[in-house]
């Protein structure tokens, strides 16, 4: 049995005896067919109680739990200590205000309260990042920990179910360069298992390499790995969830997906993309300078030869072929840079 059944049967049941003795008292004036009034509205109350109950009741009820589900625990932290302070500051001033001349001394009280509670509310929300550092300061500094930590502790970084497949997000979060809370909605971790249950072994391979990197990331002292409950309502999409919900936590999104990266940005949302980051912490090279690499395949065009850095950046070699499978020492001629990284053409110092 629904607890919206419930509520409707008790609803019918109580405005039912409400229109019963409404309608006996409005019998009693009329002085004649009390008992027919008293009929017709218990089943007029009887009626509104079971149409409209719900929409008094559970609805609102549902609607106001999903408004909280969509927001972080750090909001309504803030939020609930912002409706403390508002009432603490109402309170101290409800008393002088009661002494004041009538209406002002009924009136503004109330008023206070309700004023003042929203003003507590809206600042402590707006402030939240600067209250989390304040807070994680104190509490480094009850521990003996020194707060430099913790005063970044206040941001939040949502992870992408790419990035976390991916790998990297481990190593980078291990060297410290990425502060604060990574956040890994339900929904997300949901993808990740489907993934890694997948029929298909390439794909369930990706998933389970997900998981594992997941349980690095918890075991890492140094990076705060947070999964929660928080969901976008009516949305089905993975990608749509995290836009949304970033803008909401307004929060970045860490990701190597180029459509959701292009997506979030048309609605501007921040992304982290770790492939920026890989091309951005590339050795960088002028034309002119020598570089000492192996030649291990031909390229696409007539006598180029290709090989790579240490960081992985791709060196087009001139007349390379002819040093396959050997280390030579090259002069850079020119440097692209394309869309898919940094691309080097040199030419062999000896031919």
């Amino acid at each position: 049995m629904s607890i919206d059944f419930i509520i409707r049967l008790i609803g019918m049941v109580t405005f039912a005896i409400v229109g019963a003795y409404w309608g006996n008292s409005l019998g009693q004036f009329t002085d004649e067919q009390e008992l027919l009034y008293t009929a017709a509205l218990g089943l007029v109350g009887a009626l509104f109680g079971l149409v409209l109950t719900p929409l008094l009741t559970t609805r609102p009820m549902r609607s106001l739990k999903s408004l909280l589900g969509r927001l972080s625990a750090e909001v309504l932290t803030s939020a609930l200590l912002g409706l403390v302070a508002g009432l603490l500051v109402a309170a101290l001033l409800a008393f002088p205000l009661s002494l004041l001349p009538e209406p002002f001394g009924n009136v503004l009280p109330f008023l206070g309260v309700l004023i003042f509670v929203y003003f507590g509310i809206s600042i402590f929300v707006m402030r939240q990042a600067d209250l989390a550092n304040i807070l994680g300061s104190v509490t480094a500094h009850r521990n003996g920990e020194t707060p430099s930590g913790s005063m970044q502790s206040g941001r939040t970084v949502l992870l992408d179910t790419s990035v976390i497949i991916d790998g990297r997000v481990a190593d980078i979060a291990k060297t410290g360069f990425l502060p604060g809370t990574l956040l890994i909605p339900r929904f997300v971790l949901n993808e990740l298992q489907y993934i890694a249950d997948s029929s298909d072994g390439l794909r369930r391979q990706r998933g389970r390499r997900g998981m594992e990197v997941l349980a690095e990331l918890q075991k890492a002292s140094s990076v705060v790995v947070r999964i929660s409950d928080i969901d976008v309502e009516d949305v089905r999409e993975v990608d749509d969830k995290l836009v949304i919900l970033a803008r909401q936590l307004k929060c970045p999104i860490l990701t190597n997906d180029y459509n959701l990266n292009r997506i979030a940005e048309l609605q501007g949302v921040l992304i982290l993309n770790i492939n920026e980051l890989a091309n951005a912490v590339k050795s960088v090279v002028l034309p002119g300078e020598m570089l000492s690499l192996s030649v291990i395949q031909e390229g696409k065009e007539i006598g180029q030869g290709v090989g790579y850095m240490d960081d992985g950046t791709m060196v087009v070699v001139e007349n390379g072929n002819k040093h396959l499978n050997r280390e030579i020492t090259v002069t850079v001629t020119k440097v692209l840079q394309t869309a898919a990284g940094r691309m080097i053409f040199a030419r062999p110092e000896k031919d």
